[in-house]
């Protein structure tokens, strides 16, 4: 008996170091959020943890984590630039799950979730060719501005997040109603300080940060990689002329589209835009030498215009407005028939002889008596062919008063 105590000896001394180990963690990254460690015993925070940590959610939580595995070190590395706590990393899982194309019915993007108005407040691009909420670095660098404001304006880091959530102006009226900023005070359901949402919301992001950084856990599910996802550099960032696009630098680097089009979620049309030189995406970094060595910015062939399909649009009809043949629009956008929609987006890859000549004008002829179809359109210098296709008209038939759509 006495020689079999001594042989579980050191099982237990391992077993007692190990969680002493894991405490320690614990009460560190509460208090690099300035969270008091009484928070460690937080009913409904640990309900969270013990749910997420169950068999089959874990699982969950790991694939998010793997599939993510590609962006966490440059999210870590410009988190850690920024002087905020890498908790916040988890932040950004509670947000979006790391899903970069996320949207919510908000409108809301990326993976920080940025609504249209702030993230113009911090330099990320929303238009027809980007959305840079989607741009992990970008997105992530505003993140940082974000939070590091409202750092300096609460002065807690668990406010900080607080405030990510339901907006500064609600988070300063909670803490004048409750006359403090302690977290048990403002996580008082019954009192409501905060929104719902918003106290799911900080303990969603603590019950995160102590399973990912579970030595325990993250061994019991052969992950513990993660533990040392900051020291790798599996991106790397390259700048190219307007105009590039993923498919060439795909056959150029050799890396599926898809991989690229992962790391590129920015790019709406898999393009860079027109007219931005030195435009920043994003390669594995295996690939970074042979982009170096392969990489040579082409003599643009083609200027890339946007058009949002009007009514009478046809493929024939912008074949002819742009200069591009019907079967390069196909091709390019990716259609698998002539049929158009309305307020469909197409790019019109116009051959650079063509980019800067004047696009034919918009304008309204009210028929007159007297007027055919053959006196409009030498009027106008245009074909009946266009006119009918404009104007959804069947046959030569006009009437006196209508308003036919002219590109001159």
């Amino acid at each position: 008996m006495r020689y079999f105590f001594i042989l579980l000896f050191p099982f237990f001394l391992f077993a007692n170091l190990a969680y002493e180990s894991n405490y320690n963690k614990e009460l560190a990254i509460l208090e690099s959020l300035n969270i008091d460690p009484s928070f460690m015993y937080d009913p409904i925070m640990n309900e969270m943890r013990e749910t997420k940590s169950e068999v089959g959610v874990d699982q969950y939580f790991i694939k998010r984590m793997d599939d993510a595995s590609p962006f966490l070190p440059t999210i870590k590395n410009i988190l850690a630039k920024n002087n905020i706590p890498q908790e916040f990393l988890y932040l950004a899982m509670a947000e979006s799950n790391f899903a970069n194309e996320s949207s919510s019915a908000k409108r809301a993007s990326g993976i920080w979730q940025f609504m249209p108005a702030t993230a113009k407040k911090f330099n990320l691009k929303i238009d027809e060719y980007v959305d840079e909420r989607q741009d992990f670095v970008k997105s992530t660098e505003a993140a940082s501005k974000y939070l590091t404001k409202l750092y300096a304006q609460f002065g807690k880091w668990y406010l900080a997040a607080i405030a990510y959530n339901c907006g500064s102006g609600k988070l300063t009226q909670a803490i004048e109603k409750a006359g403090t900023d302690d977290l048990a005070v403002l996580l008082d359901k019954d009192e409501k300080y905060i929104p719902k949402e918003s106290r799911i919301y900080i303990r969603k992001i603590v019950a995160l940060s102590l399973i990912g950084n579970d030595e325990q856990f993250l061994l019991k599910n052969e992950c513990e990689y993660l533990l040392n996802s900051s020291c790798a550099f599996p991106i790397s960032t390259i700048k190219v002329s307007h105009g590039e696009s993923l498919q060439r630098l795909s056959e150029i680097i050799d890396v599926p589209l898809a991989d690229l089009q992962k790391l590129n979620r920015h790019l709406k049309h898999d393009l860079v835009p027109p007219n931005m030189n030195n435009y920043a995406i994003h390669i594995p970094y295996e690939k970074l030498a042979e982009f170096n060595q392969n990489y040579t910015q082409r003599l643009t062939e083609n200027i890339y215009k946007h058009h949002v399909v009007g009514k009478g649009d046809s493929l024939l009809y912008l074949s002819k407005m742009y200069g591009v043949s019907t079967k390069d629009i196909m091709e390019f956008n990716h259609l698998k028939t002539s049929a158009l929609k309305i307020k469909q987006t197409l790019i019109m890859p116009v051959p650079n002889t063509q980019a800067f000549k004047k696009v034919p004008k918009k304008l309204f002829h009210t028929v007159q008596k007297g007027d055919s179809l053959v006196s409009i359109a030498k009027a106008h210098k245009v074909s009946i062919h266009d006119i009918k296709a404009k104007n959804n008209l069947r046959s030569d038939m006009l009437k006196i008063g209508d308003k036919l759509e002219i590109y001159e």
